[in-house]
C-alpha cells in the first residue's frame, strides 16, 4: 500500500506517541506534535481508519492497527538508515541529518532500503542512538535512562537522546556529550535539579532540561 507523505507522517507520529504507553493517543497530542489543527487531525484519522491503518473513535483517541504499525515501522526504518548513510558515508553531522532523512524516508522502494541496509553492514542504531528496525519490522529497543533519573555515583554510557533538534545536538557535541562517552554523576543540585557530571576526567554542570533529554545505558 503506497501512502502519501502526510499519511506516513501521521502513522509515524502516532507510533512515537504511543510507544511503550498503554493508552490511546489523543487528537490534541497529534496536533501538537505535527503543529497542525485538531480538526485537520480528525479528518486525517478518519481517512486512516477507512484504510484500516488506525483504530479511531471520536473522543477516545487513536491507536495503530497491525497494518498501521507495520507501515509506521517501515518509515522509521528508512529514516534511521538514511541518517546512518548521511553521517557515515557523506560526512554529515548528527545535527544536520534529520530534515534530509524526513524527505528520504518516503521513497517507496523496499529493494533500495534492503540494499542500503546491507551496504551499511546492518547497523543496529542510528547516529542518535535510536534502534533501527530490521527488514522484518523487528524493533529491538534497549532500556535507556535519562540522566535526570540517575543518582550520585551512577555511571553509564551516553546512548541516545530524547530531543532531536539541531540546537540541542549542536550543544551536546560542543560540550563533548556524544554517543559512546562514559559519564558519572557526582552531584545533583537540589535547588534546580541541575546535575554535576564527570566526563573524560572533567567535571561539568548540565541543566535539568539537558539531563532530561540525555539518555544513558547503565
Amino acid at each position: 500500500m503506497n501512502l502519501s507523505f502526510t499519511e506516513e507522517n501521521y502513522l509515524k507520529t502516532i507510533f512515537h506517541l504511543n510507544f511503550n504507553v498503554d493508552e490511546n493517543v489523543s487528537t490534541n497530542a497529534i496536533a501538537e506534535a505535527l503543529n497542525t489543527k485538531a480538526a485537520s487531525v480528525t479528518d486525517m484519522l478518519k481517512k486512516l481508519a477507512d484504510k484500516q491503518l488506525v483504530n479511531y473513535e471520536k473522543y477516545q483517541g487513536v491507536n495503530l492497527t497491525k497494518d498501521g504499525e507495520r507501515q509506521a515501522i517501515t518509515v522509521i526504518r528508512k529514516h534511521r538508515l538514511w541518517e546512518v548513510f548521511l553521517v557515515d558515508k557523506l560526512d554529515f553531522k548528527w545535527d544536520e541529518v534529520h530534515e534530509i532523512a524526513e524527505e528520504l524516508e518516503h521513497i517507496h522502494s523496499e529493494k533500495l532500503i534492503n540494499r542500503l541496509d546491507e551496504f551499511l553492514e546492518f547497523p543496529k542504531t542510528d547516529p542518535h542512538g535510536d534502534p533501527i528496525p530490521d527488514k522484518n519490522g523487528l524493533l529491538k529497543s534497549k532500556e535507556l535512562i535519562p540522566v535526570s533519573k540517575l543518582k550520585i555515583g551512577d555511571t553509564g554510557i551516553i546512548s541516545g537522546v530524547r530531543e532531536h533538534s539541531a540546537e540541542f545536538l549542536k550543544y551536546l557535541e560542543k560540550s563533548g556529550l556524544i554517543i559512546g562517552e562514559s559519564l558519572t554523576i557526582t552531584e545533583v543540585i537540589a535547588f534546580d535539579s541541575s546535575v554535576m557530571i564527570l566526563i573524560k576526567d572533567n567535571q561539568r554542570m548540565i541543566s535539568r532540561e539537558v539531563a532530561k533529554n540525555l539518555l544513558i545505558a547503565l
